[in-house]
């Protein structure tokens, strides 16, 4: 049997499935997220070999910088199919990324400034790293702030997806930055992605895994209730949500 994906592009079809979904994202949500701390607290090393207890915000700090960046590049390629598209679906599911990539984005950085502190002795460094995330946090705000700042919501998305496309540049920044094989190229205090020359104890990577993936499924249902109550509000004057109000009354 086909399915005609085509219909959820409505917003009166995609709003019930959204509903439908967000239970399934937040039990896997509460599943990994428990079951990866518990992993990351009881069942690996008390320290490793240069850090004490403190190393364990890796199985925050990981997830939510993964997040800030995989969270920007949906928010783009939901603003350009809107653009390209014209769907109204497709700028609302941009709208409702931006907040919680965001707060991803906020809680690396904050994260991070703990972890720095403690590592290195500075709350922050201005490094080509730190830099970066922190102007990836500026473009999640500028893009909420041109949203709000424009009245008309068919101009404010457009305005905004611009934004959103001209800003994506700064996440392969971002990657290069951490990735960055040359110390010389890349001066910084912060730690590759590849810690240990890639010899991460095993309970570590799979306890940092899993939590990455607790916040990957809590993006889903954050978004998701976020993009169900801007339907409401863009769609408030339609038939299918009148009647949808009044059946709740």
């Amino acid at each position: 049997m086909s399915i005609n994906w085509f219909k959820y592009s409505s917003p009166a079809t995609f709003y019930p499935l959204a509903g439908k979904m967000i239970p399934f994202f937040g039990w896997l949500t509460a599943i990994l997220m428990a079951g990866g701390l518990y992993w990351g607290f009881f069942e690996t090393p008390d320290r490793l070999s240069d850090q004490k207890e403190y190393y364990r915000i890796i199985y925050i700090h990981v997830g939510a910088a993964w997040m800030s960046m995989w969270l920007y590049i949906m928010m783009a390629a939901w603003a350009l199919a809107g653009l390209v598209l014209q769907t109204r679906l497709s700028f609302m599911i941009a709208k409702a990324i931006a907040p919680t990539g965001a707060i991803a984005t906020f809680l690396a950085l904050w994260t991070g400034a703990f972890w720095g502190e403690t590592s290195w002795g500075t709350w922050w460094d201005w490094d080509p790293r730190m830099t970066s995330e922190l102007i990836l946090l500026f473009l999640y705000m500028g893009y909420m702030a041109l949203q709000s700042a424009i009245d008309d919501p068919r101009r404010a998305d457009r305005a905004a997806a611009l934004l959103a496309l001209v800003g994506l540049v700064c996440v392969p920044i971002i990657f290069w930055s951490i990735n960055c094989p040359d110390p010389n190229e890349c001066a910084a205090l912060h730690q590759t992605s590849n810690p240990g020359g890639g010899n991460m104890e095993p309970n570590i990577l799979i306890a940092m895994l899993v939590t990455a993936l607790a916040f990957w499924m809590y993006s889903f249902v954050a978004i998701l209730m976020r993009v169900r109550n801007i339907i409401l509000e863009r769609e408030r004057h339609t038939t299918w949500v009148k009647e949808l109000l009044e059946k709740n009354k």
